[in-house]
């Protein structure tokens, strides 16, 4: 499954819930108590009499003891909200079952029997989006991690496999789609109106894969041939309107398709693949086993409709979710602990396939910006946790960047001790060895060290420690030797105060000052808390390049002379290292400024080296646009903040904005000629992307160096464009100014997309994280537009989680911008509580800003901690970052 990073669009048709009580401490369930399941479920047959309003669901499931459990007399069926219409046993009606909170509990004496459970539902009522729900006259279904037992009664856990049969009925004009698992083995046509199809899918799967959609759709096809020779048939599922944006996303699972053959041996097993987009989810997209179910965001685009970014987007997520079917479909978790068993590795699965398929340079940098943005925050406070937690009130709230992306980077730094070759032999013996089984990361771990003949004890930290490691580097020169010594620490965090050093493979390489060249790349483990590195044949103390690629998720901290950053920055062979020059640079200079502040000289000295090395990446001929634009971009201010054990977000703001006003005016020459070239690129001329995002690039160096002349650029940028990319850059950038222009281009593009949902929602976002001195007022007022819903979370994401994540207008010091956030939290927590959940983080970031703005944050998250009936996503989130 992917998170959910980007807005859909809403649905008015929804119904809001009733939230029932929730208890005000959930239990807390702890990784050591797993025990296996008493019962084996085999086989299920699920009826479904389908209804916007009503839907009737009759289940069958074999059960059979656990050979490996221990002995139950009973058996424990999860459910959430729902009340048995009927039960039987062995095709018997039993009356003495009994409820367990919302679990049903029904004596089993023998050791296999048959069980008939009737549930009915609402499915227009569930505006919580998990389970079986309506969305805009469809029904669709979510079921990870515990939506299952919103349907039916059932062990709704994922160790618990079971082959499925599921029949679907109802009115064929409403409904003339059924989609299901598995393939369609018959159809038919029933009474007064009615249609059916049935369903099978051989593989044995958890409850959480299910799926089902029921609607009014049509499919871009397409076929497949596997490796094997089999055809594959291929169903982009969507609204009628919503047809003629799909060649993208259907070209991208094709791509999938051959590149996991090709790369990880991995071969489609089923007759059909079915992605169906749908306009109201909680999260991005769900692997469900041959029915993947798609927020439409990554689904549909053009280039009227679709940024560049996008369409990487699309492909990336069509690919995460396909690959699924192996790393998390076919090896499915044990239990929730071991989620990134399956999410951190295909993760780092889909990246490998984003580079192949758009470049590594770029796309490792794109990935380290999400990595600091989301998964470093979220290791530094008070949320944090390890790839493998040890406990949990609520697993929807462990669907978290430090699962998913430095779940990814863990794996990575094995691929990266092991090599391609054997890291593919790892994966290899790791297939074979639990196909068809629920495995845990250890299994991953051990079929790694056995497959690729790595010694993993050490390693196995990384599962089990969080934080992000702190490697301090320094060097020492004397005659021809030079001394690398690299220090490692391992911050503490909630529950883990004392750390362990664990092993971190750094890419390396050294300079010499006078030739420009080095000796070669070296890969070097720090597995001590100190350890010494000794190089010989340099004259001179040599420039160092120190975590090459990225390849270890860690912060480098080291004394470092501007004129040597400026040297890699304009002259290392290493992509990644090009750029982190460039950004620490950056980093250096705002936090000194920001922190205890610079004297002219010193201030004066970090701009003119940042300027000559933002100069020469400008006029370099040998770099590509696409690079040229990521070396362009400034540090984030959320970055910057992570940099400062306190931060003053004005004060960050005011030093950022000043550097980009500076080097805007300083670079002016050298920003006109880059634009210029440039912009002679069309849209599908060579280059072009990299085109694009160098223009956006300028355009926000001018809008803070010269407002009115960036104003005239954007508008004559906006005017001129023939795709969402440079028409969405130039409106960004207008957001953010007090220029007529700006009114001017926001009704346009309001006017031009209205009824497209996916792109109105760029027009929430690109107000909601302007650097507008009244952004806070904008937001307010879109709250109130017809548009806007708080019943859908894409359109909540599009506008309030895109405020939440502007420090400039959420970290206002009168703390209105937390008022806003805490009250969106409360309205929304009984509509959906897993998106309202996810705003919390937000405010829990307190212990790390100055004390007047911590203040406020911490007396937001005690308003909502005293609400009422607050859900266990949220309760568990504001408890944590209040404790």
């Amino acid at each position: 499954m992917d998170i959910a990073r980007n807005p859909a669009v809403p649905n008015e048709n929804i119904q809001l819930a009733d939230a029932p009580p929730e208890p005000k401490r959930p239990p807390l369930i702890r990784r050591e108590d797993y025990q296996p399941f008493a019962w084996l479920v085999p086989q299920t047959a699920i009826d479904f009499t389908l209804g916007l309003e009503s839907t009737r669901i009759a289940a069958k499931l074999s059960v059979e003891r656990n050979p490996d459990a221990d002995r139950a007399e009973d058996i424990r069926l999860n459910g959430d909200g729902l009340k048995p219409v009927s039960v039987a046993r062995d095709g018997e009606p039993v009356d003495d079952w009994t409820m367990v909170g919302d679990d049903l509990i029904v004596k089993l004496p023998g050791d296999a029997h048959q069980l008939e459970i009737v549930t009915q539902i609402d499915p227009s009522a569930n505006s919580q989006l998990m389970g079986l729900y309506a969305s805009n006259g469809m029904l669709c279904t979510q079921c990870e991690a515990e939506g299952f037992r919103r349907i039916t009664f059932f062990p709704d856990r994922p160790d618990v496999l079971s082959t499925y049969t599921v029949r679907m009925s109802g009115p064929k004009s409403q409904f003339p789609i059924l989609l299901c698992n598995g393939n369609k083995v018959a159809q038919g046509e029933g009474a007064d109106g009615t249609h059916w199809a049935e369903w099978h899918d051989p593989w044995p799967k958890p409850s959480y894969l299910f799926a089902l959609v029921a609607g009014d759709l049509v499919a871009n096809s397409d076929t497949f041939t596997t490796m094997s020779g089999r055809e594959v048939e291929l169903n982009v599922w969507v609204r009628g309107d919503d047809l003629a944006r799909t060649d993208h996303a259907l070209e991208s699972l094709r791509k999938s398709m051959k590149w996991d053959e090709d790369v990880f041996g991995r071969e489609y097993d089923l007759d059909l693949f079915n992605i169906v987009a749908v306009s109201d989810f909680n999260m991005g997209a769900m692997e469900n086993k041959g029915l993947n179910v798609f927020n439409t965001k990554y689904v549909l685009a053009d280039p009227d409709t679709a940024t560049d970014a996008d369409f990487d987007a699309i492909e990336g997520v069509i690919a995460h979710e396909y690959f699924h079917n192996w790393s998390g479909n076919r090896i499915t978790c044990r239990d929730w602990f071991q989620l990134s068993l399956k999410e951190g590795f295909t993760v780092l699965r889909d990246q490998l396939f984003s580079q192949d398929m758009q470049g590594e340079a770029v796309k490792r940098i794109e990935d380290v910006r999400i990595l600091r943005s989301a998964q470093f925050p979220e290791d530094s406070g008070p949320l944090a946790h390890p790839i493998r937690p040890d406990s949990f009130r609520e697993i929807s709230n462990f669907y978290t960047a430090t699962v998913y992306n430095k779940g990814a980077e863990v794996i990575r730094m094995m691929r990266t001790m092991a090599g391609p070759e054997r890291f593919r032999a790892g994966t290899d013996l790791y297939f074979d060895r639990h196909d068809g089984e629920a495995a845990t990361c250890e299994d991953f771990i051990s079929a790694m060290e056995e497959g690729a003949g790595l010694d993993l004890a050490q390693f196995r930290l990384w599962y089990s420690q969080a934080g992000t490691p702190k490697v301090e580097a320094s060097l020492l020169h004397s005659g021809d030797t030079t001394l690398l010594t690299l220090t490692q620490a391992v911050p503490e965090t909630p529950g883990q105060p004392d750390k362990k050093p664990m092993p971190i493979p750094l890419k390396i390489a050294l300079f010499d000052r006078d030739t420009g060249e080095h000796g070669g790349e070296q890969l070097l483990i720090l597995d001590q808390v100190q350890k010494g590195f000794n190089f010989k044949g340099f004259d001179k103390p040599p420039i160092l390049s120190i975590n090459r690629g990225f390849s270890a998720p860690v912060t480098i901290e080291r004394s470092v002379r501007h004129e040597d950053l400026v040297f890699l920055a304009a002259r290392d062979d290493d992509s990644f290292a090009r750029y982190e020059a460039m950004q620490e640079l950056v980093v250096s200079h705002i936090v000194a400024a920001a922190g205890d502040g610079l004297d002219d000289a010193a201030r004066d000295a970090g701009r003119k080296a940042i300027g000559q090395a933002l100069g020469a990446i400008l006029t370099d001929e040998s770099i590509d646009d696409l690079m040229r634009g990521e070396l362009m971009m400034l540090p984030s201010q959320t970055y910057l903040m992570e940099q400062m054990l306190v931060a003053d977000p004005g004060r960050l703001h005011t030093e950022r904005e000043g550097l980009k006003a500076w080097l805007g005016m300083q670079l002016r020459d050298e920003f006109h000629a880059l634009y210029e070239r440039v912009e002679q690129v069309p849209y599908a001329g060579e280059g072009a992307r990299g085109a694009r995002k160098v223009k956006t690039q300028v355009l926000v160096y001018a809008a803070a160096s010269d407002p009115e002349k960036a104003s005239q650029l954007a508008a004559h940028q906006y005017a001129g464009a023939d795709n969402m990319t440079d028409r969405q850059g130039a409106l960004m950038v207008l957001a953010g100014l007090g220029t007529a222009a700006r009114t001017d281009k926001l009704i346009d593009f309001y006017r031009r997309y209205k009824g497209n949902d996916l792109v109105i929602d760029k027009w929430f976002t690109l107000q909601a994280i302007s650097l507008h001195p009244n952004a806070i007022e904008h937001v307010k007022a879109l709250a109130e537009h017809p548009d806007f819903t708080m019943r859908n979370p894409n359109r909540v994401r599009s506008l309030y989680m895109a405020f939440a994540g502007n420090p400039h207008g959420f970290h206002l010091e009168s703390g209105e911008g937390y008022r806003m956030i805490a009250d969106v939290i409360l309205a929304l927590d009984p509509i959906n509580a897993q998106t309202a959940a996810r705003f919390v983080p937000a405010l829990g970031r307190w212990r790390r800003i100055e004390p007047v703005r911590a203040a406020l944050m911490r007396q937001e998250l005690e308003r909502i901690a005293a609400a009422d009936n607050l859900s266990r996503d949220t309760f568990e989130q504001v408890t944590r970052s209040l404790g």
